[in-house]
């Protein structure tokens, strides 16, 4: 049997054990509990625990594309005359002379197997849902959208789609979107600027004959009137032109993952050399490349265009 000061001496050195243990604990939780401002919750532990930087909300590298729109997506009138040239596409097309945005961003095997063209010639925006319906099963990582041309070439000024109507549309077809493939990247083309395309179309006396045809009467009907008539209904079609861009840039503008070209291709001054030698309108295979060389720029710029 072991004497009281020998218990008392043995009793002390266990609760300055447990003690020391408490203690050291409590340290532990002060310095990783949240809100710890001293200078031990700046340390190694707390640096090893770092977050990870956020991914980007824009990829300036997809790995897929699909494209919606209308006939210029199609390359109508680019190879021959009054016929889609889904080869040459400025978004999706294979062709060498295009480069086209999926050659540029897949290479060309790559374009083949990642990208599809589901854009129509005629296609106005309210037939947008429907083609982004069928694009989205494709799950594609960017979908380019180029539609509101058809809105603005009808058969007089007075048929060209509201606003309000072209608007609604738009923003319907990305709710479409975003019910499949939350997370696809969008780039939106601005609708042309079609009192160009007039301008340097009625150069051409081909050109004029086939307008007659029927392409975009609204704009491009007795190509030579200059009276006041012919003046106003260009001039309609121009500012209808104009509010659909801005109905682009608007919706797009609300949605994190959509990018609108900044009315590049608006902007851009195409040249009888860039337009169809059969219709004198559409874009040739030159003007595709020139489209195709926006996107790209646009689609791989680090920062949207203002």
């Amino acid at each position: 049997m072991r004497e009281p000061g020998h218990r008392s001496t043995a009793v002390r050195a266990v609760l300055t054990t447990v003690t020391a243990v408490v203690l050291g604990a409590a340290g532990l939780t002060a310095c990783d509990g949240p809100g710890a401002d001293s200078p031990g919750s700046r340390g190694s532990v707390s640096a090893s625990k770092a977050s990870p930087k956020p991914t980007p909300t824009w990829d300036t590298r997809p790995r897929s594309v699909a494209a919606v729109g209308d006939s210029i997506t199609r390359g109508f009138d680019a190879c021959g005359v009054l016929s889609d040239c889904p080869e040459v596409s400025w978004a999706t097309g294979t062709d060498k002379d295009v480069d086209s945005l999926s050659v540029r961003l897949l290479g060309r095997t790559g374009a083949q197997k990642h990208s599809w063209n589901y854009a129509r010639t005629g296609a106005r925006m309210a037939d947008l849902p429907g083609q982004v319906a069928r694009a989205a099963q494709r799950r594609p990582e960017l979908l380019t959208v180029m539609a509101g041309a058809n809105d603005a070439c009808r058969g007089s000024a007075d048929a060209m789609t509201p606003v309000a109507a072209f608007r609604s549309d738009f923003t319907d077809a990305l709710r479409q979107l975003r019910r499949t493939v939350p997370t696809a990247q969008v780039y939106v083309v601005s609708v042309p600027d079609l009192k160009r395309l007039w301008s340097q179309g009625r150069q051409n006396p081909l050109g004029k004959q086939v307008w007659k045809l029927g392409i975009c009467s609204s704009m491009l009907a007795d190509p030579d009137a200059m009276d006041a008539a012919a003046t106003a209904r260009r001039g309609a079609v121009q500012r209808r032109v104009e509010a659909y861009n801005r109905v682009l840039k608007d919706v797009c503008a609300a949605d994190k993952r959509c990018r609108y070209d900044g009315g590049a291709v608006f902007g851009y001054r195409f040249g009888q050399g860039q337009l169809s030698q059969w219709d004198w309108f559409h874009p040739s295979v030159n003007g595709q490349a020139r489209l195709a060389e926006i996107a790209y720029r646009g689609v791989t710029a680090e920062k949207p265009a203002g």
